[in-house]
Formats: structure tokens, sequence, C-alpha cells
């Protein structure tokens, strides 16, 4: 399954100069927060894929302006194709805006998850707006990871982990692509799209 990522900034390549053809083989579309609401309704118009969410924490819009046709994924486990999708959007607390969260608010919505978590059998990717803790994030307060994020790595031992919120731009040492232990880490700033493969029976055993 070919699944697109994209966060942060709308891709001019898809929205001004947008041609069906530059979506064929994309399977999955995720938002990883931070873009225009109508970005993602006219992806999901003319893909014919559906296209996936969290907040980022610029998205207090979304109130107003809900992406029509697309599926919101916080807090919960949704599952495509046999795929289970975790869904934790927002970033750390700086401005007590909408979708942000202290640590110990992102730990208490991990709790909350428990059931389901248990129920799924943990999850095969997770999707945030936030990276993790020291991994791809930023040391000031706003573009800085929850160290939870890597607790569910450590535990569920996800085969990908999306995120967006740090720029590919903001500098040289930004990185598209990381690993920690058994999770691949992609920033899908922009977009980009990549190869999940299949589900195997072992790990759904898990």
């Amino acid at each position: 399954m070919k699944i697109m990522v994209i966060a942060d900034e709308e891709s001019k390549y898809l929205w001004n100069h947008f041609d069906k053809s530059k979506l064929d083989g994309a399977d999955l579309i995720i938002s990883c927060g931070d873009l225009d609401p109508r970005y993602l309704s006219f992806l999901v118009t003319l893909s014919a894929v559906p296209v996936l969410y969290v907040h980022g924490n610029h998205d207090g819009k979304y109130e107003q302006i809900p992406p029509e046709g697309c599926t919101c994924i916080e807090d919960e486990i949704y599952e495509y194709e046999g795929i289970r999708i975790l869904g934790l959007g927002g970033s750390m607390r700086y401005t007590g805006g909408a979708h942000q969260y202290t640590e110990k608010e992102m730990q208490k919505r991990v709790r909350k998850l428990r059931w389901k978590l248990w129920r799924k059998k943990g999850f095969d990717i997770l999707v945030t707006h936030a990276p993790a803790y020291q991994l791809n994030d930023g040391r000031d307060l706003p573009h800085q990871g929850f160290k939870v994020f890597r607790d569910l790595m450590e535990k569920y031992r996800p085969r990908f982990f999306l995120h967006g919120h740090v720029h590919m731009n903001y500098g040289r040492n930004q990185k598209r692509y990381d690993r920690y232990q058994d999770t691949h880490v992609i920033n899908g700033f922009e977009r980009y799209v990549f190869e999940f493969g299949e589900v195997s029976n072992e790990r759904r055993k898990k």
C-alpha cells in the first residue's frame, strides 16, 4: 500500500497545478496537521482515496471550516485495510491556544486509549503533529516533542511514526527520515509518499 503523508505547507505541485495522475498509486492520504482544511477537501474530492487527519497547533479554523469528506482520527485507532492507525494531534503548549498540550496532558490522552489499544492489540502507524522528544524535534518549547510518543513506540513497536510541525526548511539538520528502534520515523512536511507493505500475521498477534 502506498501512503501519502502531508503536513504544514500545502504542496503547490498538487494544489496549484493539479493533475489526477499525480496521485496515481496512492491508496491513502494522511495529514499530520497545519494545513488549510480546503486543501484536504480538495484532495479527497479529486483523488477518490480516503484522507485522514489530526490537528496541528494552527488548526483552530477546522471548527468553522471542517475538511469535508475527510476523517479525523484524533484519539482513535482507525483501521484501514488491516492497518491500525493511531492519531494524536497537537503540539507542546506554549500559548494556551487550541490543540496545545503539556506533557502530562498528552500522557492523559494516551492513558484514555488503554482499552482501545488492548482491544486492537496495538497499532501499526502513529500519526501526530509534533515529533517525539529528542527525535527530530526542536529545543524551543513550541517545537519540542513529547516523551510519551517515545513510550508508545517502545511499548507497541509500530512500523511507522508520521509527524509534522518541524519544517524541512528550518535548517540543514532537519531530517525527512529517521529510525527509532523498530519504527521508521517520517517527517511529513509538504508531501512524502512511502510504501507500507503487508501487515504480517506475526505482528498482528502481538
